[in-house]
């Protein structure tokens, strides 16, 4: 059984079945080499500081080295046959008739599929959708029922060369008579996918206890009554009855609100939007059913999930398995590729492909028609505001999502959106709620923002309004309104750091393009009539993190002082095999000399797990947590912004323990040598007082030693030259003591700890490596984060504010982005030039958002497989202010600043700051996004 593979209970039902589960990257030795495991570059990477030069994977993908899921052919894959099969689906473009079968008579003879697989197919081999709830009850649509969503696959065609498999799908693409649809019936969407109310009122000061807070008491939770959310009665019972007595005062409040206040009521729309991943999805999967062997080559940001409900769904089957063989190359798909259901697609291609490897790979037609989408969101806010003193007295919120035919994360990403519309402001008082329904839409899911993007533009445009209603500068409202470090979110919680927002602000105010605004607007528009000026600001937080993220990290030593290092990270597009192995670098003054990434085989961490991060009572999971070998999750998937600080706490956990356990020993010993204790002995030098750096060691004047020459003592001496640990964070790290061979107990952040012992060690603690060759160490105690953490909702936030200078043509209508400067704080830069793509990249996706990204949700949208870039408009260099975007980074408040994920946050502000700048240049307000120049043109009539 290996470790990371039980979530959701599939690697019990795969143990039962006698699956092995094995998930691996490919590696240089690969026939066609994957460089997901990247090998050391040339010797010009590093500068002499050891900062990167370029990213470590750089030159494989700029000489054209396969490196993403999608370039692979069975010929390429070690072991594999040589023969390709490939598929493709066919799509229901209606959901309001049903399915009664597919006609292919257009494809001729000539074209006809080497196999056809049909829903009955699958269900008469005991193949079923693996979460019903989460990824839709069937793949593809049964005879005689309506759809569920629009695009919904009906049927599979499998051929075994490329030249017809590509002809006839080029001939059945558009072609509306290959469907047949019987009788019209009503729409057949599941059931709605939930609701929740995040209810707050303070104790009358930011640091009282609150009256009511969902951290302090509980979050609320709705039920549906056709498509009416039902919220639990308000009254003096449970906590949830007390939550809706406390949103009854607040709505009683904002009624008596007198002409002392500011009361203002806002009705807000944010679209759906494709993610335009450049890779589309994909699988090649062979199912050898001599050796009951499941091969998979996937793209996926949750690999160890694709392993597991494979396993799970075939095993369940009339197809026997003895093991699922993973491998994944580099993807992005900005979370559309994490939790998704098109792996699965591909592991029932590859079961019906009669030996032969059988690859499903979207094009961009059907990407469209059935990628994950963003969620559109109705969001109806409310705001008052004392108009004496400008402060924020009370906000609420009252949110509407679509989630599409498949409920995937919709409820999640419902109350994400929920606990992040505070943006970055102190509210007394506060009543926000998300209601995620179903839809035949195409299914919307973990996408960049997760919510947060719809909520907070909403938020910074109201506030924008307000700030003209009430005659002050808009950065001066929010001066007076910002979340200072030690208050408390709209959960109740308080967040973990030092916030940096009033310090951003302030820098914000004295830019030029803040400061000299109304001049330049003047200036501007008398040089070029009939073209309007203008400059907008938004400044929002995005948490990161999922509040259950783990991981794994492994570093060795050998006596010669080669690094070897191991990380459960893949590469989703940020770099991550870049920044881990710096992040050694810093702690151990060398980067490693062999890393490797998507590890999942850990043997040394013989850890157990039900994975029930979320939904674990306190009092079971107390119970649980007295086996030393248990946790609450074993690792995450590349989501959440999570690769810095998260997946990094491991990295630097297991660094710091090598340091402390063999580099420093080995050090003093080296240092202590010859009589009277050597060199060491008149010095008072401390463990703190250790430097590594550019290959030496260095502490207290005493004479650098080489890394080398103290591996080799490490060695000699017999310590703990391996080091591997998990981590385990719920809005907090964990904490555990381990009874160390040699030092006696210690408490470290993680709560798990293997060690492998240099050569000189002695048979007693050779004896203790008896678990993968490493020395598990049974932790004496742990301190998890209390379950009731999860209803902080989140406690690490990272801060951006973009100001945007646009030019609207009257005429036309079209608005252009002249320039835009960003401010953003992200704890210590670890890559900053990593950081830098990450904004770029970021702001350009928030610009299209805000400017051109639309799809409509039904009928004319993507499921009837006719989008594509033609008709999707994204912007390109000319919209972004390409050579005229400036961004600046806070410096940390120390060294010892922890990194921040900013992936998703970079994204966000740019939106409303576009907003904000069209008001500024011709004085109307938009409140539904994009902001296209036919509304501009309706606007100005």
């Amino acid at each position: 059984m290996q470790v990371g593979m039980s979530r959701r209970g599939f690697l019990r039902a795969g143990a039962l079945a006698g699956v092995a589960l094995k998930v691996s990257f490919l590696t240089p030795a690969a026939q066609a080499r994957l460089i997901e495991t990247p090998p050391r570059p040339g010797p010009d990477w590093l500068t002499p500081d050891g900062k990167p030069k370029y990213r470590l994977d750089a030159i494989a993908k700029v000489t054209g080295a396969k490196t993403f899921a999608r370039d692979y052919r069975a010929p390429d894959l070690a072991g594999w046959p040589k023969e390709q099969s490939h598929a493709f689906l066919i799509h229901a473009t209606k959901a309001d008739h049903t399915f009664e079968g597919i006609d292919l008579s257009v494809l001729g003879e000539g074209l006809k599929p080497d196999r056809i697989v049909l829903h009955e197919d699958l269900i008469a081999d005991g193949i079923t959708t693996p979460h019903p709830d989460f990824f839709g009850d069937v793949f593809l649509v049964p005879k005689g029922e309506t759809p569920r969503l629009l695009g919904q696959p009906v049927a599979l065609l499998i051929y075994r060369d490329f030249a017809r498999y590509d002809a006839a799908k080029r001939t059945v693409r558009f072609d509306d008579s290959v469907v047949r649809y019987g009788a019209k019936t009503p729409f057949n969407p599941p059931p709605h996918y939930g609701a929740s109310r995040y209810v707050r009122i303070d104790g009358g000061t930011p640091d009282a206890e609150d009256a009511f807070s969902p951290f302090k008491d509980t979050a609320i939770f709705g039920s549906f009554s056709g498509d009416a959310v039902v919220w639990p009665p308000a009254g003096e019972g449970d906590a949830m009855a007390r939550g809706m007595a406390a949103a009854a005062q607040i709505e009683r409040d904002i009624a008596a609100a007198g002409d002392g206040d500011l009361v203002l009521k806002r009705h807000y729309f944010s679209q759906s939007i494709d993610a335009s991943a450049m890779e589309a999805d994909n699988g090649n999967v062979w199912y050898d059913a001599e050796s009951g062997v499941l091969h998979i080559m996937a793209a996926s940001q949750s690999p160890y999930e694709v392993a597991e409900v494979s396993a799970g769904m075939v095993a369940k089957s009339k197809f026997r398995l003895t093991e699922v063989d993973l491998k994944v190359g580099y993807t992005v798909g900005y979370g559309t590729k994490d939790h998704y259901l098109f792996p699965f697609l591909s592991v029932v291609a590859g079961l019906y492909g009669e030996g032969r490897p059988v690859r499903l790979a979207n094009d961009r037609f059907e990407q469209f028609q059935t990628g994950l989408k963003r969620h559109p969101f109705w969001m109806d806010n409310t705001l008052v505001v004392d108009r004496a003193t400008g402060k924020f007295r009370i906000m609420t919120g009252h949110f509407k999502t679509d989630g599409g035919g498949r409920a995937n994360y919709s409820f999640s990403v419902s109350f994400v959106g929920a606990t992040a519309a505070q943006s970055i402001y102190y509210l007394p008082k506060s009543d926000f709620s998300a209601a995620a329904f179903a839809s035949r839409a195409v299914e919307a899911g973990s996408t960049r923002g997760y919510g947060t993007l719809q909520s907070m533009s909403a938020t910074e445009m109201m506030v924008d309004e307000a700030a003209e209603l009430l005659g002050l500068d808009a950065i001066e409202l929010r001066l007076r309104n910002v979340f200072r470090s030690g208050m408390k979110n709209t959960q109740g919680a308080i967040p973990g750091g030092a916030l940096r927002n009033e310090e951003i602000l302030l820098k914000a105010r004295a830019h030029p393009l803040w400061a000299e605004r109304a001049g330049k607007k003047k200036a501007y528009e008398a040089a070029n009539p009939g073209k309007k000026y203008g400059v907008g600001y938004a400044h929002v937080q995005k948490d990161y993190g999922t509040g259950a993220e783990a991981a794994l990290a492994s570093l060795e030593i050998d006596p010669q002082g080669r690094i070897r290092f191991r990380h459960v990270a893949h590469e989703m597009g940020p770099g991550v095999t870049t920044s881990q192995a710096i992040m050694v670098g810093e702690i151990l003054g060398r980067v490693p000399d062999e890393t490797e990434y998507g590890v999942v085989r850990w043997p040394q961490m013989p850890l157990e797990t039900t994975d029930e991060p979320y939904t674990l009572s306190q009092e079971e999971e107390d119970r649980r947590k007295e086996n030393p070998r248990w946790t609450p999750r074993i690792t995450s998937p590349m989501s959440a912004t999570n690769s810095v600080y998260y997946l990094g706490h491991a990295t630097r956990e297991a660094a710091r323990i090598l340091v402390d356990l063999a580099l420093w020993p080995a050090a003093r010993a080296l240092w202590s040598r010859g009589t009277g204790g050597g060199m060491l002995a008149p010095y008072d030098v401390r463990r703190e007082e250790l430097s590594l750096a550019n290959g030496m060691l260095n502490a207290g004047g005493l004479p650098p030693l080489a890394f080398e020459a103290v591996a080799a003592e490490a060695h000699r001496m017999g310590l703990p030259v391996g080091v591997t640990v998990h981590t385990f964070n719920r809005w907090q790290w964990t904490e555990a003591e381990f009874d160390i061979p040699g030092r006696g107990r210690e408490r470290r952040v993680v709560d798990a700890l293997a060690l492998r012992y240099g050569e000189g060690a002695p048979a007693e603690r050779r004896q203790l490596e008896t678990t993968g060759g490493w020395h598990f160490i049974e932790r004496a105690a742990v301190s998890y984060p209390p379950t009731q953490r999860n209803n902080a909702g989140v406690t690490y936030y990272a801060p951006m504010a973009t100001l945007a200078e646009v030019m609207v043509d009257t005429a036309s209508g079209a608005v252009t982005l002249l320039s835009h400067h960003s401010i953003l704080e992200c704890g210590r830069q670890v890559v900053p030039e990593l950081v830098s793509g990450q904004v770029q990249g970021g702001i350009a996706m928030g610009i299209g958002h805000a400017l051109k990204e639309y799809l409509p949700l039904y009928e004319d949208g993507p499921g009837d497989g006719t989008w594509n870039w033609n008709r999707y408009e994204l912007p390109r260099a000319l919209d972004v202010a390409l050579w005229t975007q400036t961004a600046e980074v806070l410096p940390p408040l120390s060294d010892s600043d922890p990194p921040k994920g900013i992936a998703e946050v970079v994204m966000i502000a740019v939106v409303p700051a576009i907003a904000n700048a069209v008001t500024h240049a011709i004085g109307k307000r938009f409140y539904d996004l994009p902001i296209t120049p036919e509304k501009v043109r309706e606007a100005l009539s």
